[in-house]
C-alpha cells in the first residue's frame, strides 16, 4: 500500500537527498509553496492513514501541528520525540509517534528509555524508525538526522526483538533516499520475510512499479512511500492520483 508522507525542514514542506541531510552540502529536491496542513488534508480527502509527518530539525512544530489538527487520527508524527512529549503529540491528533534517535545512546540502544516510553503511550501508538545504511553485507540502523551510524544491525531477530514493544517500523533505505533510482530490492525483500509486524519502507521510488514491487517482495507486510518521484513534490516519475487509485483496487 502507498503511505503518505509530509518531511519538514525549516518550517517548510520538502524533499531532501537523506545522506547530505545535516551536511554543509544539503540537497533539496523540493521546496512546497504549500502548508503541511494542505498536504494533509489532501491524504484526509483521499483515505490515506498512517502517512508520517517529520520534523527534520528545530522550528517545524507549528506545521507538524496544523497538519495533526487538519486530519486528526490519520498521521504519524516523528523528530525530537522522547517519553516527556510523546502524549502531547497524540493529544495533538497523531495516530502514532515516532521514535528512532532518543532509544539510542552512544550507538546502543537504551532499553530503560524505549521502556519508559512505552509506559508513557502504550506499544499500540508507537513507530519505532529503524532507518538504515548498508555497511558490508548488513544493514545498520543510523540516528541524528542519518548521521551516525549504531551498532544495532537490521536483522529477524532485531526486528522480531522490538516488535514486542511497538506497533509498526518506519524504515528508510538511506543509501537511496532522494536519489530516485529506485527502490533497495534486498532490502524489502529482506523486510518482507523478517518484519512480524506492519512497517513503511521509504527510499528511491521512481515508478508505479516500485509500488507493485514492495507490496509483492514485501509478502503485503510492506507500505511504500513515494517522495522525490511524486508530482505532488515536483517529480515526473509517478501520479499522485494513481497511487490513490493503486490503494483503492488492493482494497
Amino acid at each position: 500500500m502507498f503511505r503518505p508522507c509530509i518531511d519538514l525542514h525549516e518550517g517548510k514542506v520538502k524533499q531532501i537527498v537523506g545522506g547530505t541531510l545535516g551536511d554543509a552540502g544539503l540537497r533539496t529536491n523540493f521546496v512546497s509553496e504549500k502548508s503541511a496542513a494542505w498536504f494533509a488534508g489532501l491524504y484526509r480527502r483521499d483515505g490515506l492513514f498512517g502517512g508520517h509527518v517529520i520534523m527534520l530539525g528545530a522550528g517545524n512544530e507549528a506545521e507538524a501541528r496544523a497538519a495533526l489538527k487538519a486530519f486528526p487520527g490519520g498521521l504519524h508524527v516523528g523528530g525530537g520525540v522522547n517519553s516527556q512529549n510523546a502524549r502531547g503529540w497524540l493529544d495533538a491528533g497523531a495516530s502514532h509517534v515516532i521514535v528512532t534517535s532518543w532509544v539510542f545512546r552512544e550507538g546502543r540502544v537504551d532499553w530503560e528509555r524505549l521502556g519508559e516510553l512505552v509506559k508513557a503511550i502504550g506499544r499500540d501508538r508507537l513507530v519505532l524508525d529503524l532507518s538504515c545504511c548498508k555497511r558490508g553485507e548488513d544493514y545498520f540502523v543510523v540516528t541524528d538526522r542519518w548521521q551516525k551510524f549504531t551498532e544495532l544491525a537490521v536483522s529477524a531477530e532485531t526486528l522480531e526483538k522490538f516488535s514486542r514493544c511497538c506497533a509498526e517500523f518506519l524504515i528508510h533505505a538511506v543509501d537511496v533516499e532522494g536519489l530516485c533510482r529506485g527502490i533497495d530490492g534486498e532490502l524489502v525483500e529482506k523486510l518482507g520475510r523478517w518484519s512480524p509486524i506492519p512497517m513503511t519502507y521509504a527510499g528511491g521510488a521512481n515508478s508505479l512499479a516500485d509500488l507493485e514491487t514492495v507490496t509483492r517482495l514485501g509478502g503485503g507486510k510492506v507500505n511504500l512511500t513515494i517522495g522525490s518521484a511524486l508530482d505532488l513534490f515536483g517529480g515526473s516519475g509517478v501520479k499522485y492520483e494513481d497511487c490513490v487509485r493503486f490503494n483503492r483496487h488492493q482494497k
